[in-house]
């Protein structure tokens, strides 16, 4: 992730219900524009570091439906 002072931070709820919370990003500390940042909440103006966890996450492929392994029968 890469972010510049200014850019905004939006962390979506984790349970079903519970509201989005998004902060401004006030200081980027990582070498190009990586994490650690400091970041003002908007719900309450805390301030504090905030270290996102990764954004993309990878799969095996899955197989298409209806096929399957082995040999084919003649």
């Amino acid at each position: 992730m890469r972010a510049h002072v200014g850019d905004r931070l939006i962390i979506k709820g984790h349970h079903i219900g519970e509201p989005d919370r998004d902060a401004e990003i006030l200081e980027v500390r990582g070498p190009d524009g990586g994490p650690p940042y400091v970041v003002r909440w908007e719900e309450d103006g805390h301030q504090g570091f905030f270290f996102p966890g990764p954004a993309i996450e990878h799969f095996a492929p899955r197989r298409a439906a209806g096929t399957r392994r082995g040999r084919r029968s003649s």
